[in-house]
């Protein structure tokens, strides 16, 4: 049976529809039409904007749990809490830590991914650990190695070939075969926690990397005279820029800044988030390190270093609207399209288009989140 959900605005791949409809059918998106049939029922989202599932590609844990946990149960915890953000697919995000830990993650999630429920899982991204000290952030530097093609092997069939993504520091030895062979496994490499100069994110992208790790935080920044990683990432052609828009990571300004200098259809939201998003303020644990969560930022008790974050992306995309830094249609896009191509899964899911699945999200004009849909279904209402 179809169902038609009439909206002020539909937000596609590369357009607005106002006032239209999106007709789904088994859990399918059918149409996105201008009009429809006079005498079938249509569930009336008029005053509203329907706009696809937000994809996070970067984000550890949620609800109490992380992915470092090597829990089922949280997985599932995590998946399902990820409809309150909006989020209707994700890549479960490792941290630095050894060979083994690594693993396991793999192991776990490759094996058991189809049966979590909740968000989709459509993939996994490795934080690390081929990592220098220096802009370590919440990093464990006593895992940090030069990157391993054998390592990257075993984690990849571990996964049963869910390893979308890996971020190294470009300075580390080997680092332009290790590209070269991850992508050949269609593995995306991203650069990050890094002292590198410029020219070293330069040889990294020309030898295959094609983005950066929640760009300006964990990275050698921008001087006049020597670029660094920030200038490589705000500067350098077919590059993909995660930001973590919660207004602690990057400044109002600083985001502008690189939407502006990277545009629109390259930067990707990531909410970078840890096991105390949606847990409020109060103590909590970023794998072996104490963290305290006060105000909406998430820190290390030891130094004070931000740790990850407990941003949710409906919020990123409400904070990059109400900033000013780009419309409510190029911000959404940010949260959907551009993270589901940056590691190759827009064929699934990230936009809204006929015959894909009809993960969906209905958002005030102002970007604030209505409702989460998955496969034609609501699974959160505000």
């Amino acid at each position: 049976m179809k169902q038609f959900y009439q909206a002020k605005e539909i937000i596609l791949e590369d357009s607005v529809i106002y006032n239209g409809y999106l007709v789904v059918e088994d859990g399918k998106i059918v149409d996105i039409a201008k009009s429809i049939p006079s005498d079938v029922d249509v569930i009336d989202y008029s005053d509203y904007v329907i706009a696809p599932g937000y994809v996070d590609t970067h984000i550890h844990g949620l609800m109490s749990h992380d992915v470092m946990d090597i829990s089922l149960d949280g997985m599932k915890v995590m998946s399902e809490g990820l409809y309150q953000a909006g989020v209707t697919s994700w890549l479960p995000t490792t941290l630095t830590d050894s060979f083994e830990h690594l693993d396991a993650v793999c192991q776990l999630i490759g094996e058991h991914h189809d049966e979590i429920g909740g968000a989709n899982i459509q993939g996994i991204f490795f934080e690390g650990p081929a990592f220098t000290e220096e802009h370590k952030g919440a990093q464990n530097p006593k895992y940090m190695e030069d990157p391993s093609i054998e390592h990257l092997k075993k984690w990849y069939a571990s996964s049963k070939g869910l390893l979308k993504k890996i971020a190294i520091a470009p300075e580390r030895e080997h680092v332009e075969n290790y590209i070269q062979f991850a992508n050949t496994m269609g593995i995306h490499v991203t650069l990050g926690h890094s002292n590198a100069t410029y020219e070293d994110a330069k040889r990294a992208v020309e030898a295959g990397a094609d983005g950066f790790c929640h760009t300006y935080n964990g990275m050698s920044g921008l001087h006049h005279r020597h670029p660094g990683m920030v200038g490589a990432a705000l500067s350098l052609d077919n590059v993909w820029a995660e930001l973590i828009c919660d207004g602690y990571h990057v400044h109002p300004g600083a985001a502008k800044v690189a939407i502006r200098a990277r545009g629109v259809d390259r930067i990707v939201l990531v909410t970078d988030s840890m096991r105390a998003g949606g847990m409020g303020n109060g103590a909590s644990k970023l794998g072996e390190f104490d963290v305290i969560v006060k105000d909406g930022a998430a820190r290390l008790t030891s130094t004070g270093s931000l740790a990850g974050s407990v941003l949710e992306l409906k919020n990123a995309v409400k904070n990059i609207v109400s900033w000013g830094a780009a419309s409510l249609e190029d911000a959404v896009r940010m949260a959907s399209l551009n993270p589901a191509k940056s590691v190759g899964i827009d064929d699934v899911c990230g936009k809204l288009h006929q015959g894909y699945a009809a993960d969906f999200n209905i958002l005030t004009t102002a970007g604030e989140l209505v409702a989460t849909y998955q496969d034609g279904e609501k699974k959160y209402e505000a």
